[in-house]
């Protein structure tokens, strides 16, 4: 009896279906971040840092899912895709912010636009950061594959994520907050964000890396990744 191969047009049609679900995951999960960033959360009066710092570590995750399977060259075409739709959230959200909305609708237009009125600096920030630290995370993690001869996978998420928190942390810090708050405020934010951010992606990015990986892979034929 003659084996049946399986059909390459299918293996390529999943290719594309699991680079579509990652990239947009990518992307919304930063969009999701960049809202949440609006929320300060406090701990014991003690630690302060954005609702974002928690959802962020994962779209670091989906970077390197992406790095891993599709390469630097596509991962960096998404990153870039991204930093468009982040600038098409601000120009969006602002418009909607200039609106005028009708008087017995004034609570619901002012929680909007405390929401949405974005600080300038702290917008040029967070592209900056954004950029800086998903290239940085992209490059580091191809490069970390080819010395290791893709070995150890959690060497590149982690080893990644540490190089790219910290060119995402500091621009963001740094040009969001210097002049405003004090060096001393300025220096435990930079290293709390850095810290936090990449605790998460080790105790619980770089598993679910791993599970997303293992996934994609055996749906993708190997000649197709």
């Amino acid at each position: 009896m003659n084996k049946v191969t399986e059909n390459p047009l299918k293996n390529r049609e999943n290719n594309h279906t699991a680079l579509m679900i990652v990239t947009a995951l990518f992307v919304t999960l930063y969009l999701v971040s960049n809202v949440m960033a609006v929320k300060v959360i406090g701990l014991f009066d003690l630690f302060y840092f954005d609702a974002g710092t928690i959802t962020f570590p994962f779209a670091y995750m989906l970077g390197d899912v992406l790095t891993e399977i599709w390469g630097f060259r596509t991962s960096r075409r998404v990153i870039w895709l991204t930093l468009v739709c982040n600038i098409l959230l601000v120009i969006c959200t602002q418009i909607g912010v200039w609106l005028p909305s009708p008087q017995y609708l004034d609570e619901t237009a002012t929680a909007y636009n405390h929401v949405f009125t974005y600080v300038p600096r702290i917008v040029l920030g967070s592209l900056a950061g954004f950029l800086c630290g998903e290239l940085s995370n992209a490059w580091v993690m191809e490069h970390i594959k080819i010395k290791m001869q893709g070995r150890h996978l959690w060497v590149r998420t982690i080893g990644s994520s540490a190089v790219g928190y910290l060119f995402d942390t500091v621009p963001f810090v740094l040009i969001a907050f210097a002049g405003v708050v004090s060096t001393h405020d300025l220096v435990y934010m930079l290293v709390f964000q850095y810290v936090s951010k990449l605790l998460i992606e080790a105790s619980m990015g770089t598993p679910l890396a791993y599970l997303a990986i293992g996934w994609i892979k055996r749906h993708i034929g190997k000649e197709d990744m």
